[in-house]
């Protein structure tokens, strides 16, 4: 596909990495040379330096060729523009991010009228998924597949769990539980887990099933399964807007501490439901005054990495309930892995991975049969579902029979509205969604399945 990325920012730097990875042709636009230059360079791409809100700067990135635009500048306006400009000089499909919560509410209408294929709120996705974590605290991250019949959920093996010493294969016979092991990550290692592969403390595990054989398997080995019941937040700006009123809708009560007195003022007015506090979450004595120890969760939300970091650590040695860390640089993720923070959340990240899931979805009407696709591992292991829409070579035949590479895992089949946990006599069949855990290239799974 031919692709226009307008805005040479984190999150289009992120776009044009990940989506030239997949094959497409990629053309950058930016108004700043340096910054033109650098992503060209870096990820091999085409670059335009000009103002991508108009004709002539669209035309010469080949606006008439192109099959998607996707705006991702520090403007709302100026990315509805270009979009709006895009539709009519190339009516090619067009993705806009928004990130105004006064635009929030019109996203719909914006959509319709404008003619927009996406309209991706960045501060929005970001507190669904915090939300999301909130509800289900046993986890550090959840996925969905097959329009939500099946969870991807990573958890971290905590110290005397029932699984430390079990082997993969045990789960099945000994413990009963109707569930996939998909990955484990053991300090730098990643591993693809096979049968006899046992787990060790501090693991950190990624499952699939659906959702009611997950709270099974929950409880089965005794993790903390309950939602949190109240939330204490640092920091006043969109994700915690947006977060709150989900927490809400929930039932799960907020507290939100910011050190600006006008945020404040403004949050109170329009959070009636939430208990909001004037007062710098640095110092210590306040955050034990508003009952750190006590809160079911704690999510650090400021617009400081550091200041994020330092309040999640300082938590973690006093409270035991889930924390959730806000990172907007994603340069030394590595190095806040190491941090144990248990979850951590890279909005940049997310939009990134939001607009990519709806490329391959375009994709999937010109020949692929990609429906989602997830990074389980970062530049390890992914987790891919295809849909088998015709007569296959893999068609019929059990798993045991196929000859799949080592480092391909069949995790999870859905037939007819029915989640299959694999084992070796099951089939792959016609309609059939297949999900499919992988530690190479995507389009080398679809070669080896024929699919």
């Amino acid at each position: 596909m031919n692709i226009i990325i307008v805005g040479c920012g984190k999150v289009g730097q992120t776009l044009a990495e990940l989506l030239n990875d997949e094959g497409n042709d990629i053309t950058v636009i930016d108004m700043l040379p340096a910054k033109v230059n650098e992503t060209a360079a870096r990820y091999d791409v085409l670059g335009v330096v000009g103002n991508g809100a108009t004709h002539l700067t669209q035309q010469e990135a080949g606006i008439k060729n192109a099959d998607l635009l996707i705006a991702v500048t520090g403007s709302d306006e100026l990315n509805l523009l270009c979009c709006l400009i895009a539709k009519k000089a190339g009516n090619c499909h067009t993705i806009a991010r928004v990130r105004s919560p006064q635009y929030s509410s019109e996203a719909p209408y914006l959509k319709e009228e404008l003619g927009l294929a996406m309209v991706i709120n960045p501060e929005q996705t970001a507190a669904a998924e915090i939300a999301r974590v909130l509800r289900f605290p046993s986890a550090m991250k959840i996925d969905t597949f097959a329009k939500g019949r099946v969870e991807l959920l990573k958890f971290k093996l905590p110290e005397d769990s029932p699984l430390e010493g079990l082997a993969v294969k045990e789960i099945s016979t000994k413990l009963h539980c109707d569930v996939l092991v998909c990955t484990v990550e053991r300090g730098d290692n990643a591993y693809i887990a096979k049968g006899s592969f046992r787990f060790m403390e501090k693991d950190v595990i990624s499952i699939i099933a659906s959702p009611k054989n997950a709270s099974h398997f929950f409880k089965t080995i005794k993790y903390k399964m309950n939602s949190v019941k109240d939330v204490m937040i640092v920091g006043g700006g969109n994700i915690t807007h947006y977060l709150s009123d989900m927490l809400d809708r929930a039932g799960i009560g907020v507290k939100i501490i910011e050190k600006e007195t006008a945020k404040c003022e403004e949050l109170a007015e329009k959070l009636q439901y939430a208990t909001v506090i004037n007062a710098d979450a640095v110092d210590q004595q306040t955050l034990f005054e508003e009952g750190i120890e006590n809160a079911g969760a704690f999510v650090a939300l400021t617009n400081l990495d550091e200041e994020n970091i330092l309040l999640s650590l300082f938590a973690k040695s006093v409270n035991k309930g889930k924390l959730v860390t806000k990172v907007n640089r994603i340069d030394f993720d590595d190095v806040i892995r190491h941090l144990e923070l248990d979850t951590v959340i890279y909005p940049k990240n997310i939009t990134a991975e939001t607009i990519v899931r709806y490329v391959r979805a375009m994709k999937n009407t010109i020949g692929s049969n990609v429906e989602t696709l997830y990074n389980i591992i970062k530049g390890k292991v992914d987790a891919a579902e295809f849909i088998i829409r015709e007569k296959s070579p893999v068609a019929g035949k059990p798993l045991m029979e196929m000859k799949l590479k080592p480092s391909v895992l069949v995790a999870s089949i859905l037939r007819d509205k029915k989640v299959i946990i694999p084992r070796g006599s099951d089939t792959i069949e016609v309609g059939d969604s297949v999900i499919i855990v992988s530690d190479f290239a995507l389009h080398d799974i679809a070669e080896i399945l024929d699919i």
